[in-house]
């Protein structure tokens, strides 16, 4: 069983920077592979950003490349999302979520375990 605590979230200025984080409860949390999604009002959950067991393969959505940089700490058991030069548009809730496996998932269908979720507003 793996459980995911975020925090992080918070009111920032378009422009402005936030770093997320998201401590995992698992025996072996270096073989997870870990994910940043969100949720906007009205729309589906998206994926942002996932790393792999060692850090070593990322992928980012078309919208954040750039911006934004997922890393992990498996001795600390955690997976951060650094968000640079934010925009309105990044105004969500944002998850993180982990899936037993060595391989890199990207979808939503994908993962097997999701936290509560913590809230991005960026103000204009």
């Amino acid at each position: 069983q793996v459980q995911l605590v975020e925090s992080g979230g918070g009111l920032v200025q378009a422009g402005g920077s936030l770093k997320l984080s998201c401590v995992a409860t698992a025996r072996t949390f270096s073989s997870l592979s870990m994910g940043w999604f969100r949720q906007a009002p009205g729309k589906e959950r998206e994926s942002v950003a996932t790393i792999n067991w060692s850090g070593g393969s990322t992928k980012y959505a078309d919208s954040v490349n750039g911006r934004f940089i997922i890393s992990r700490d498996n001795a600390k058991k955690t997976v951060y999302l650094q968000m640079n030069s934010l925009k309105p548009e990044d105004t969500a809730v944002y998850y993180c979520a982990a899936e037993s496996t060595y391989g890199s998932r990207w979808y939503t269908s994908e993962y097997s375990y999701w936290g509560q979720g913590t809230q991005v507003t960026v103000s204009s």
